[in-house]
């Protein structure tokens, strides 16, 4: 069996080992792959792993050996899934690997909006302590969030996750969801979208990309936010539309904004939120723990070990 990973860097930058594949054949481990050179480097494969190159009807028509295709991670939105059904293509990706990494980053983001942790150690770098004459306490933040009100927009796994670091803090938890606006588990309220947007200081977004997400975090959108609020996405970048959201926190309807994710990445040197009033961006890191990314290799080597003993993989995208 013929085995190429289009962009395993990201994965394993080297730290890894892509060992588990040898057992299954012989395996090709791209750094990176050009979208365009996607089909020639795949070739006559019959597997083939993409973090985020795309798997393009194209692609799959060049190359017709394909079997398998797996996503290195939780998304498959590179992926045409349907194109790949009707080629009887198994498609796979790996979720759950990195639940408790993202909600801790999702919390870091939070936290780094309630306490200026670089601003309080540069006090002390140039000489001030609280209580001695030149301190002011009101060009430091730092708030206490207990009594503050979150809301998760999108509360799977990563979200209640999220949610219980929370409510370690003393925060209340609203949560909405497709499937359930209404009701209480493990202290967490469930109640609609609106009333989600116009009660929570914070509003973290873990809802995956859809035609229906999609540039869903518009005007409209965050009207309905309560001033002042702080956004949270360490989902899918294309969720927001990015000029709205930079728009409002240059106004101020937003209070800030943090984000691991972008419509468009790396940072197109454009995107306004570079340049947005409270807005901080780290570089889709979320999932990048050693802890997640050693749980990420074992869950491909179960699937695609699955695969090729059965001819299905353990997580199916169906």
């Amino acid at each position: 069996m013929k085995i190429v990973v289009l962009d395993g860097f990201a994965v394993n930058p080297g730290d890894l080992t892509w060992d588990f594949l040898k057992k299954y054949g012989n395996a090709a481990v791209y750094d990176k792959t050009p979208n365009e050179q996607a089909a020639e480097v795949i070739g006559d494969a019959e597997v083939v792993f993409t973090n985020r190159v795309k798997i393009t009807e194209e692609v799959l028509n060049a190359c017709p050996n394909l079997k398998y295709v797996s996503a290195l991670g939780t998304g498959y939105d590179m992926i045409d899934v349907k194109a790949c059904r009707a080629r009887g293509v198994e498609v796979c990706n790996v979720p759950g690997y990195s639940t408790m990494s993202v909600a801790q980053h999702a919390f870091t983001l939070l936290l780094s909006f309630a306490s200026d942790l670089d601003g309080l150690c540069g006090i002390v770098a140039d000489g001030m302590w609280t209580g001695i004459p030149g301190f002011q306490y009101q060009k430091v933040r730092f708030i206490e969030l207990a009594g503050k009100t979150v809301g998760i927009y999108g509360c799977g796994a990563i979200g209640k996750a999220f949610g219980k670091m929370c409510q370690a803090f003393g925060m209340e938890v609203l949560a909405t969801r497709r499937s359930r606006t209404e009701g209480e588990e493990d202290g967490i309220r469930y109640v609609t979208p609106e009333e989600l947007l116009a009660k929570s200081d914070y509003v973290s977004l873990h809802c995956p990309l859809t035609d229906e997400t999609r540039a869903m975090v518009n005007r409209n959108f965050i009207a309905k936010m309560k001033d002042g609020a702080v956004l949270i996405n360490t989902s899918r970048g294309a969720v927001l539309h990015e000029a709205d959201v930079a728009e409002a926190l240059n106004s101020g309807k937003l209070g800030g904004a943090g984000l691991d994710v972008l419509a468009t990445e790396p940072a197109d040197p454009a995107n306004p939120l570079l340049t947005a009033r409270n807005c901080r961006i780290t570089p889709h890191c979320a999932w990048t723990s050693k802890e997640a990314r050693l749980r990420l290799l074992d869950v491909l080597d179960d699937n695609l070990g699955s695969f090729v003993q059965t001819g299905c993989g353990v997580n199916r995208v169906f």
